[in-house]
């Protein structure tokens, strides 16, 4: 038997046992393990031009470390990973060699972060998902009983100039062999096929994916997505392709848009005519009202396996509206630097969300954050994983094999304690501005494509007096609202409707390439709108503000705007609204797109 938060009792099988009993176990002595793990990566990796750097002599005791090893930020690396990524295989960072660099979603410069990754780290990542359904069956029995229909799909990868590929972390993940060539597990039976999951064409993938798990139907007992906006993805795929989807069940044919080879041969092992299954499909998704269409079409999901904290929040509502309130389950803490942890009370209320650190998976510390300012202590500052306090926030630092003292950019929230292991919620990621599904935009990010596409208006003496923005998920998928409100000098002389549109993709084509390959490769965020406002729309925000008790000494614009009243005032003052009509550049065709850094 284990036992929940609250003390109760809950009947296990030996398998979950054995997981549950090693995150006690670690749980329970977590500063040593957290000591043992530092000494492994500091013993391991004593040679290497970093650490010799800094003369530790090799110690590898912790007070050795925290006084002579720097709190670093990407910048501060980019030097030396740029020499990896052009070739150099001396031991720089780590003993072991750099198998690969996992691209980050968060930016440098406009452009994704190389993050060098060794070969263990995929038996890392391989062990946190082992613990997750375990911790599922304590909550949830009879899981091995049925399938889970998950959406997953790779991203384009690139290679460096050195000759290492760089890519997404789930898309190295999917490709490794520990996931295409991993054995059967009741728990993690899934209907999607490797070869639909491994296709490169999104639509193709998508298609294949939800044509196995709609034949699969009443064995489907999950379903999931990484983010709750991929999950939305989904359901307007099947909003938009029912009927194709429909014959091909009717008539065990693949639908002719799907060229893929592999997946036409794996669906040969799927497809079979089947007149009631696609009457039934077509019978529910024929109908206006799409209301609770999950369980309609497949009646025994229990849960939704998404992410719905921090940006993805906002996606709730409309998965409540498909779902008919099924309960959402946030099972993981990762990023591409380190997969950090997991959810231990995984049918808690999304607003209570946290995550349990696995003291084994890096060493981490923790910088304390002011939450009114947003601003973190300096480095002196750092405490250890077991010495974070109830309540405050704090920005995450890890130093992994290849790591050390690393700033991820996540403020997280302390929100208990399992055993001596500190449960942490997500609060945001530092100066994020705009979000709709992996893409994260920053101010000076959204500042430079404002600039790039007030340029346009030039030619008709026009200025752009004021912006703001806010990241519109009513629609799917969700997409950027730019507010702009202008300065026309000589009304006679206004921009044109087709200089509005540009300047839409002008700004798209500004972003980083996260957001561009959202746009064009993944169809995960929508057009880019603009919307033009009255003059003096800004005042009457500042004035609203003011009324709520703001400084006027203090107050600025916000770029970014997420309360319900001024989102309403900005739209009861549109006057315009103009949509990107074109893609941005995605690949080879944008040098922002190059690997190098």
């Amino acid at each position: 038997m284990a036992t929940d938060d609250a003390g109760k009792s809950l009947p296990v099988c030996e398998k979950t046992a054995s997981a549950i009993q090693f995150i006690e176990d670690v749980t329970t002595i977590t500063d040593a393990v957290q000591e043992k793990v530092l000494a492994e990566i500091l013993s391991k990796n004593a040679d290497t031009e970093y650490l010799r750097l800094y003369n530790l002599a090799g110690a590898t005791d912790r007070e050795t470390f925290k006084s002579k090893v720097p709190v670093v930020s990407y910048e501060d690396l980019e030097p030396i990973i740029q020499r990896i990524a052009n070739g150099d295989r001396s031991p720089i960072l780590s003993a072991y060699p750099i198998t690969e660099f996992l691209t980050s979603s968060g930016t440098s410069a406009g452009e994704r972060k190389l993050m060098p990754a060794i070969e263990e780290d995929l038996d890392r990542r391989q062990f946190i998902y082992s613990l997750l359904m375990p911790v599922m069956d304590m909550y949830m029995p009879g899981l091995d009983k049925g399938k889970g229909l998950y959406f997953l799909f790779v991203k384009s990868e690139t290679k460096t100039p050195g000759g290492l590929m760089a890519r997404p972390v789930l898309t190295s993940y999917y490709k490794s062999d520990i996931f295409k060539a991993r054995p059967y597990d009741p728990f993690n039976d899934y209907t999607s096929p490797n070869e639909a999951v491994l296709c490169p064409d999104w639509f193709q993938s998508m298609y294949a994916q939800m044509l196995c798990g709609l034949y699969d139907r009443k064995q489907v007992l999950r379903i999931g997505a990484i983010f709750a906006s991929g999950l939305l993805r989904a359901i307007r795929f099947l909003q938009l392709n029912w009927k194709e989807l429909c014959h091909d069940i009717r008539t065990g044919m693949l639908n002719e848009k799907v060229s893929d080879p592999d997946i036409q041969k794996c669906m040969v092992r799927v497809l079979k005519p089947d007149h009631d299954l696609g009457d039934k499909i077509e019978s529910e998704c024929s109908k206006k009202n799409w209301e609770r269409i999950i369980l309609r079409i497949w009646p025994n999901a229990k849960y939704l396996e998404v992410i719905v904290t921090g940006a993805m929040a906002q996606y709730i509502p409309t998965l409540d509206y498909y779902s008919g309130g099924l309960p959402k389950v946030c099972t993981m803490y990762a990023s591409s630097e380190c997969y950090f942890g997991i959810n231990l009370n995984p049918l808690c209320d999304p607003s209570e969300v946290s995550y349990t650190i696995m003291p084994n998976m890096g060493y981490f510390e923790f910088l304390p954050c002011d939450p009114y300012s947003g601003s973190t202590s300096d480095s002196t500052s750092l405490v250890d994983l077991v010495n974070v306090e109830l309540g405050k926030e704090y920005e995450l630092v890890i130093t992994t094999y290849a790591l050390y003292r690393y700033r991820v950019g996540d403020v997280l929230r302390v929100a208990g304690f399992h055993n001596s292991a500190p449960k942490f919620q997500f609060v945001r990621r530092k100066d994020v501005l705009l979000s709709i599904d992996s893409d994260k935009t920053t101010e000076p990010e959204l500042q430079h494509a404002i600039n790039n596409a007030s340029k346009l208006l030039n030619p008709f003496d026009t200025n752009v007096v004021e912006y703001t923005s806010y990241a519109d998920t009513r629609t799917i998928p969700g997409h950027y609202v730019i507010f702009w409100e202008l300065l026309v000098k000589n009304p006679n002389n206004y921009p044109t409707n087709e200089v509005l549109e540009q300047c839409c993709l002008v700004m798209e084509d500004s972003l980083n390439s996260v957001y561009r390959q959202g746009r064009v490769e993944c169809n995960s965020i929508g057009p880019l709108e603009l919307r033009l406002v009255k003059n003096g729309t800004f005042e009457e925000v500042m004035d609203f503000a003011l009324e709520k008790g703001a400084s006027i000494n203090q107050y600025k614009v916000p770029r970014c705007v997420s309360s319900t009243p001024i989102m309403e005032l900005l739209d009861s003052r549109v006057v315009a609204s103009y949509f990107s009509q074109g893609m941005p550049q995605w690949g080879r065709k944008h040098a922002g797109d190059e690997v190098t850094v």
